[in-house]
């Protein structure tokens, strides 16, 4: 069976570079980045070249973070996407494995996410459910100090983020893709949750479960055209995938002020 040649464009590293400068990436830059890699086209090297490409812009006093999200290490009576019968339930809280930043995959999260996550030198988060990695200068503080009641909150990488002044790439995904707009439900009266997980302590297996924000990214297509048309975001195309640059911190604060005007409070 003949396959259908493959269709371009054909990006490289060099020309995926080319693309990141354009669009406003700089050295020393920190960012963080979000990706629908096949939106790009054909790239020669995949994952590895964009990478290298990222890397190459924010050279080594630069940092390139990702969400490395573990979305299967969560109570099953919650899945729906799909869900599980519920005589399977107790059986996967007793067995699944504890998280392990250095061998846990990321899931759902994409290929660019797992490469950096794997990438010499990358450090992870702890977080058993929401974790996120990172390369450069700033990679250590970004994850460290990842509270398991705090998800995306002010003590996640998410507030480290803001807290250094990154800016956030997304890259052939949508604004329901844009991780750091959940930090803003936290500073919001949004409404909580349990949320169960596998961890270690002290070598040790556990299913612990713990309180923290309900999260809910369904109004946030609606929230990213709002803050498109209204500050400063940088559009344009990495290979053939439209793409968004913008602040993080100003991307938070409108997202406080969207949400309140936007969501019903809840006592």
């Amino acid at each position: 069976m003949t396959l259908a040649p493959l269709t371009g464009p054909l990006c490289t590293r060099p020309s995926l570079t080319q693309d990141l400068q354009n669009l406003g990436l700089k050295p020393q830059d920190t960012v963080l980045v979000h990706c629908s890699l096949k939106s790009i086209g054909w790239i020669n090297g995949g994952a590895e070249a964009l990478t290298l490409a990222l890397l190459d812009i924010l050279t080594p006093e630069g940092t390139l973070a990702v969400p490395t999200h573990t979305s299967s290490n969560s109570d099953p009576s919650n899945w729906v996407n799909p869900p599980v019968p519920s005589e399977w339930w107790q059986t996967i809280r007793e067995t699944r494995p504890a998280f392990n930043p250095i061998t846990t995959r990321s899931e759902h999260m994409g290929v660019l996410a797992e490469t950096v996550r794997t990438w010499p030198g990358a450090v992870r988060s702890t977080h058993p459910h929401t974790s996120f990695a990172a390369i450069g200068a700033k990679a250590e503080f970004i994850t460290d100090g990842h509270e398991l009641d705090s998800m995306l909150g002010e003590k996640s990488p998410l507030a480290r983020l803001e807290e250094v002044n990154a800016k956030v790439l997304l890259i052939g995904v949508g604004f329901d893709r844009c991780t750091c707009f959940h930090l803003a439900e936290y500073r919001v009266n949004s409404p909580k949750a349990d949320i169960s997980f596998a961890i270690s302590v002290n070598g040790t297996r556990e299913w612990a479960t713990v309180s923290d924000v309900s999260v809910n990214e369904e109004d946030f297509l609606e929230l990213g055209k709002d803050f498109v048309e209204q500050n400063s975001v940088t559009n344009g195309q990495v290979g053939a995938a439209n793409c968004h640059l913008f602040s993080l911190p100003q991307a938070v604060k409108f997202a406080g002020q969207w949400l309140l005007s936007h969501r019903k409070s809840t006592p």
